[in-house]
């Protein structure tokens, strides 16, 4: 059994744009290129005509997977609270968009639906029924800078908008689950939760688009003696017209990780699927062949999900190529590179420990 190897096709975004590979080409490399079988979505992306895609669009995927022998692991969904344009989206309406979310999921042949960090508990509660009648699970996606949980002592990270990242989210979920006893409810947790520093991919793009490169050197160098807000007035004081904006000072500042890996027993059987986030892979020194993602930890949550018997998916997310692209087509990853050493490391950290469910 073991812990599965995925892929969202996310991680192709930047092949689709340049029409180098199709949702079908994607599948087959995922297949033929990874010798893996689990596929995830973002329903917007791959989905022709979402919300209501036609029964061939329909057929044409259960069919396509079906001949490569694919499992369709977990259907991304977004709430989008504006789409009516004249008014903010309210719980009910949300809950509906929700529910078709997963009759599509059903439909198309999916295990799962990931929901994103920000869309309400209630509305996934008020969604919850649905999901048990069609046998979907709903996981709330777990994504940086929240933690699994506040360890004694941590100070809450707070996000760009203001929100203290506190292990709610996680509560919540983990309640609602036990109060009704419902197996069809979860959690999908992002690897960026355990990334330590900021990738070498996003250090060089804020470099390139700041007046003053040498004050995010600055940012690196004290980021673990001061907060956010004291590197913010810092940064006015000795690079005043430094142009770094406070979402990338916010990346810079990634100096700890948003969880520890060893919460993770904890929320083991609430997990759905995960996502396997990464941004640049590069060769270990001294080791020919092996890859890894020097900004995060993933051999330490990997034992551990071994430790604990963790049989489901990781899907491949790669999200460097978003800090290329403000550069000449020359300068861009190779995507299907990128994943297949993603899945090098994969394995080869799957193998490093026993699963727990294989003894």
């Amino acid at each position: 059994m073991g812990i599965k190897r995925g892929v969202s096709l996310y991680s192709y975004q930047q092949a689709q744009f340049f029409k180098q590979l199709d949702w079908k080409a994607q599948v087959k490399e995922v297949r033929e290129g990874l010798g893996t079988d689990g596929i995830e979505i973002i329903d917007q992306a791959t989905i022709r005509d979402y919300p209501f895609p036609s029964e061939e669009f329909c057929y044409d995927w259960r069919s396509y997977l079906a001949r490569y022998n694919m499992k369709a692991v977990t259907m991304d969904v977004y709430l989008d609270v504006l789409q009516f344009r004249d008014h903010v989206m309210s719980y009910t309406e949300g809950a509906e968009r929700l529910k078709n979310d997963l009759h599509l999921a059903k439909k198309l042949g999916f295990a799962n639906v990931r929901c994103l960090s920000g869309v309400p508990v209630e509305v996934i509660e008020m969604a919850l029924p649905t999901a048990e009648e069609l046998g979907v699970r709903i996981g709330k996606e777990i994504h940086a800078p929240n933690p699994i949980r506040l360890h004694e002592g941590q100070q809450p990270r707070v996000n760009m908008f203001g929100k203290a990242m506190d292990g709610s989210l996680v509560e919540e979920i983990l309640s609602l689950a036990d109060r009704t006893g419902s197996k069809f409810v979860g959690l999908v947790p992002d690897f960026g939760i355990f990334q330590h520093s900021p990738s070498d991919v996003a250090i060089d793009y804020v470099k390139r688009h700041v007046k003053k490169p040498e004050a995010v050197d600055f940012i690196r160098e004290n980021c673990t003696n001061y907060t956010t807000a004291e590197i913010v007035k810092l940064l006015e004081e000795k690079y005043p017209e430094h142009g770094i904006d406070p979402m990338n000072i916010e990346r810079m500042m990634l100096h700890e990780s948003s969880a520890v890996a060893e919460d993770l027993r904890e929320i083991v059987p609430y997990i759905v699927s995960m996502h396997g986030k990464f941004y640049h892979m590069t060769e270990i020194p001294g080791q020919p062949g092996h890859y890894h993602d020097a900004s995060i930890d993933y051999e330490t949550p990997i034992r551990i999900l071994n430790e604990e018997g963790f049989t489901g998916y990781i899907d491949s997310e790669y999200e460097g190529q978003r800090d290329q692209q403000d550069r000449g087509k020359e300068y861009l990853p190779d995507g299907v590179e990128e994943v297949r050493r993603h899945h090098e490391m994969l394995q080869r950290l799957f193998d490093a420990t026993p699963n727990k469910a294989d003894l």
